[in-house]
């Protein structure tokens, strides 16, 4: 553009020289030798316009050569500014692999700042950014964040992403996919998504169905499994094996053991059948003891209970040893009070 009007400015000019020359200074004709070779006669004028318009071409191609320069440095920036744009939509989307190789060094510092930086629009941005590609996942990411289900799959997102699992999330309590889809095909789905889902699964499935995916069972699952035995609503018959089996599946603690003790307590568990599940859990492991003595003080069975304390050790199960001496003074306490 600008060696166009340069050019049309430089003829003019030379145009102008020529004329001035020739109309003003002299209009006679002379011949020179260049380089020792004869030169054919020319109007003086003439002569003059010839070096100025080699100075012409001179320049232009100067000016040429530097814009195709400044032409492949321009295409670096805008490379590495399309680079950036992608990085920074990456790290919007929460993918961990951003390695992008910049070629420019600002946009070098810039792009490994970004690299190694986790970013989350806060607020309403959509309507703000005047780049195509950046609103569209900005909008994408408030619409999940509102519960809509939006199509990730031109973003190549893996299954743990955390946009990836509120999204089908929001599938899943819109209806979109089932609890049974979900648990039976659950290689392509998070893991934490499939014991949301599992937890929420239990509350009415029949036990053959929570037997089948027992393998994503958590405490909070296994609790609304137990508030069902032998509930009003949805209930479920299930026998001190199968319950046994159900809770090898997770890591218990004693406090989780007394926890499950009071939760069946709540419920309709049948007294006796409690009894000799807690029995049988504290044969197979001593962190269940607690509950079992929970469960026998509870149920107000208290010689067997006492016999246990009776055969421990001093230091051993000091809160219920001192709940039978305080009960024997003749005061009632509730024996949540010593859990």
């Amino acid at each position: 553009m600008y060696i166009k009007r340069y050019t049309i400015a430089a003829l003019l000019w030379i145009g102008f020289v020529g004329w001035y020359v020739y109309a003003y200074v002299t209009q006679k004709s002379m011949s020179i030798d260049l380089f020792g070779i004869p030169m054919p006669s020319l109007s003086i004028a003439l002569w003059v316009i010839i070096p100025t318009f080699i100075l012409y071409l001179a320049s232009v191609a100067h000016m040429t050569i530097y814009s195709i320069i400044g032409s492949f440095r321009l295409r670096k920036y805008d490379k590495d500014y399309e680079k950036l744009i992608n990085a920074m939509i990456d790290a919007y989307l929460g993918k961990e692999n951003r390695n992008y190789t910049y070629k420019t060094q600002r946009y070098n510092l810039l792009g490994t700042l970004l690299q190694n930086s986790k970013i989350y629009p806060l607020g309403e941005l959509t309507g703000k950014i005047n780049n195509e590609k950046i609103e569209k996942v900005l909008q994408a990411i408030q619409d999940i964040k509102n519960g809509e289900v939006v199509d990730l799959k031109p973003y190549n997102l893996p299954s743990d992403n955390e946009l990836v699992i509120q999204n089908e999330r929001n599938r899943y309590k819109k209806g979109q996919i089932s609890a049974e889809n979900i648990l039976a095909n659950c290689t392509k789905y998070d893991d934490r998504l499939c014991k949301e889902v599992y937890a929420d699964y239990v509350k009415t499935a029949p036990l053959s169905s929570i037997e089948k995916y027992k393998t994503f069972l958590t405490k909070e699952s296994l609790y609304s499994i137990l508030s069902r035995i032998n509930a009003d609503e949805n209930i479920l018959k299930i026998s001190n094996e199968e319950l046994i089996e159900l809770l090898k599946k997770i890591n218990l603690t004693k406090e989780d053991y007394i926890e499950i003790s009071s939760i069946l307590s709540k419920g309709s568990m049948i007294p006796e059948q409690r009894i000799k599940l807690f029995e049988r859990l504290s044969e197979e492991n001593e962190e269940a003891m607690d509950a079992y003595l929970y469960t026998l003080y509870d149920l107000e069975m208290i010689a067997p209970a006492n016999a246990i304390l009776d055969n421990s050790q001093p230091n051993e199960y000091e809160n219920f040893k001192a709940y039978r001496a305080l009960k024997e003074c003749g005061q009632n306490f509730s024996i949540e009070m010593f859990l």
